[in-house]
């Protein structure tokens, strides 16, 4: 922890948003009900919510997440038909599974379970395809194999989220430092001592560009796919290997959710980042709701405040890892990030929200 500072520095903290948010990158957390969340979301100018698993509810734990199963069909009872547009929900169909077990024994038969609910699932009104960073990490066949994620059987799914129209947005990787050795000279050192469940420096898991790469080959075999790749494409700390990524696929997006530590201790190059790609980038969160939380983003990307301090990825402000600079942009550019490039990006949105937002009619 830093210690204290005895900078003088002016706070421009938005109460709401310049503009309608939508949160393209979050889950329902704990116990927070439809009602408690609205309330949240209106507090601050979050039009509408995205629950990217809602197969599980998520809350926080000692060492990081667990997770708890739910039918699918609550979201919708629960959340969507509670307040029409409000809310809308990816799936992780046939990936949302126990990691203890294997993934799949026959190739074939997954990839058409997958398809066949995938298709049952957007049916029901889901919007997207979710792939949970297990996969590629440590998710394995009944044999014991690590499955990577262009493993070339399982193509037929890829390909058919793209002809349903449907987005896939997959997470590969995590931070640079989760990787690398658990010492005080990790910059990560005190976020893997209280998310310990993130620690991926034993061997037995595939390194960090070895995840990316592969990432980098599937998006590139199927350019007929919208890839949302999250976390800014999880290499928040080299932001011109994203840039190349960005200019190299016109099917990738990104969103900046539980980033914008790594991002606003750059604030330079984050800016100049955020306006070449502002076509390309959904606002995100990924933590859960509080208006500390969103007020916080929205001072990250509307101000050129200095020396302040990101939520952890808890959502709390009980811990932070170093001080982060607002990026200031223009109103044009904070209009794509907050909702219009999610409205051309996911399916359905712009008739959901017809008469919530300016440019659904």
């Amino acid at each position: 922890m830093a210690k204290s500072s005895y900078l003088v520095r002016e706070e421009h903290i938005p109460d709401r948003a310049s503009f309608p948010v939508i949160d393209a990158h979050n889950h329902l957390w704990g116990k927070l009900g439809a009602d408690q969340l609205v309330e949240i979301m209106d507090a601050v100018g979050v039009v509408s919510y995205c629950d990217l698993t809602p197969r599980e509810r998520f809350a926080w734990v000692k060492g990081g997440v667990s997770t708890q199963t739910r039918a699918i069909e609550d979201f919708f009872t629960d959340f969507a038909n509670c307040y029409p547009g409000r809310f809308y929900a990816f799936t992780g169909a046939t990936f949302a599974h126990d990691p203890n077990d294997p993934l799949f024994s026959d190739a074939k038969e997954f990839v058409k379970e997958t398809v066949s609910m995938l298709e049952q699932h957007v049916g029901l009104g889901v919007r997207g395809l979710k792939i949970l960073k297990d996969f590629g990490l440590a998710a394995t066949d009944a044999r014991g194999n690590l499955i990577a994620c262009d493993d070339p059987r399982l193509a037929g799914i890829w390909e058919a989220a793209g002809s349903l129209g449907v987005p896939v947005l997959i997470h590969q990787s995590d931070p640079y430092g989760f990787f690398e050795p658990v010492t005080p000279e990790n910059e990560h050192y005190e976020s893997l001592a209280k998310y310990s469940d993130w620690r991926f420096d034993d061997p037995k898991f595939p390194r960090k560009m070895e995840l990316l790469q592969r990432r980098d080959n599937l998006v590139r075999r199927h350019p007929n796919t919208t890839f949302i790749l999250p976390h800014v494409a999880n290499f928040a700390e080299n932001l011109p290997y994203v840039s190349q990524l960005l200019d190299g696929n016109p099917n990738v997006y990104i969103d900046f959710s539980a980033r914008i530590d790594e991002l606003g201790r750059q604030p330079y190059s984050a800016r100049e980042f955020f306006i070449r790609y502002q076509d390309r980038i959904l606002f995100g969160s990924d933590m859960p709701a509080s208006p500390a939380m969103y007020r916080c983003y929205f001072r990250f990307l509307e101000t050129f405040d200095e020396y302040f301090f990101a939520p952890d990825y808890d959502g709390t402000f009980e811990r932070h890892r170093w001080a982060i600079y607002g990026i200031g942009l223009d109103k044009e550019v904070l209009a794509k990030i907050y909702y219009q490039n999610a409205l051309n990006v996911i399916p359905g949105l712009k008739e959901d929200l017809a008469g919530l937002l300016p440019d659904c009619r």
